[in-house]
């Protein structure tokens, strides 16, 4: 029984839930919710370093590369879930940020059994993607130690691409390989062993600082709109509508037009109604800005 699994924090029995088992409903709701309460309080110190990462990963975008996650299980469907929010909410484009998960698209579902145990496998599933050193590759894994992950890490180093690491242990395999490591240690879950619940919610908020912050640096919100949304249904037209009605606070004929004007790009529309220019003045000053509202609205005539 001596595994070196053993000795991992996100292993260990939690001592706070020990009587789970023998408890109705809420009172199990109450201990999930105690614990759970604790997530958002022990990344806040991991802040400094996440930024970090962050920051790599703009840089990486600004020298046209991609960002890769790549995971088992838990850890790779929250990398594929990131990944694919990314064009409808920032208008990307879907090559940009992509998820890998162990075992191909079928374990986004079902569990493939022994996929995550191959080194070789991690790495040339990346190179199926073309890595170069332009990129930036996200392992992710709650042992910090998963031998899919760290093949693929490897390789992303022997390639020159930026490598970050997020696991929910200290002092593991994943850390000696990152060029910055994100170590969010949440302790053991309320389920031992069943790292889908604090460790997969704290590596759920991790992704969302990474890509939000990365998102928000490249130009692609102003204020606190997502002005490079992708209005592909009802929903998000509407909402599209709505961002440049409170950017603005143009009356709707004035919204109406601008936004047929601009093809249904928001910040076309807000540039055009806030600079009071043409949709093709708009653009002109966007192109300029790298897309920045604020200095397409800012520019002289």
């Amino acid at each position: 029984m001596n595994h070196m699994l053993n000795s991992l924090l996100t292993e260990q029995p939690n001592p706070q839930t020990d009587h789970i088992d023998e408890l109705p409903s809420a009172a199990i709701m109450e201990l999930i919710n105690r614990e759970d309460q604790r997530i958002a309080e022990l990344i806040q110190p991991l802040i400094p370093v996440i930024a970090q990462a962050a920051d790599r990963i703009v840089e990486a975008f600004q020298l046209g590369g991609r960002l890769f996650y790549v995971g088992a299980g838990t850890s790779g469907r929250l990398g594929i879930l990131d990944a694919s929010e990314c064009p409808p909410t920032y208008g990307t484009p879907p090559s940009m940020v992509q998820g890998i998960i162990a075992g191909g698209f079928r374990a986004v579902k079902d569990p493939v059994e022994g996929a995550e145990d191959s080194e070789s496998q991690g790495a040339s599933d990346l190179d199926e993607h073309g890595l170069n050193n332009n990129d930036v590759v996200v392992g992710i894994a709650a042992s910090g130690r998963t031998p899919y992950v760290l093949g693929a890490m490897k390789h992303a180093r022997e390639k020159g691409a930026a490598v970050i690491s997020l696991s929910n242990n200290a002092g593991t395999p994943m850390t000696l390989l990152a060029d910055v490591s994100i170590e969010a240690v949440m302790g053991p879950e309320v389920v031992m062993g069943s790292t889908r619940m604090k460790a997969g919610s704290a590596q759920k908020m991790i992704l969302n600082m990474l890509t939000t912050t990365a998102m928000i640096r490249l130009g692609k919100v102003y204020r606190n709109f997502m002005v490079d949304l992708n209005p592909s249904n009802e929903k998000l037209v509407h909402r599209a509508k709505r961002m440049i009605h409170l950017a603005t606070g143009a009356n709707q004929t004035d919204i109406e037009q601008a936004f047929a004007a601009a093809g249904g790009h928001v910040k076309t529309a807000i540039v055009m109604l806030m600079a009071n220019v043409d949709a093709s003045e708009a653009q002109r000053r966007l192109d300029l800005a790298d897309g920045f509202v604020r200095t397409a609205i800012a520019e002289s005539s």
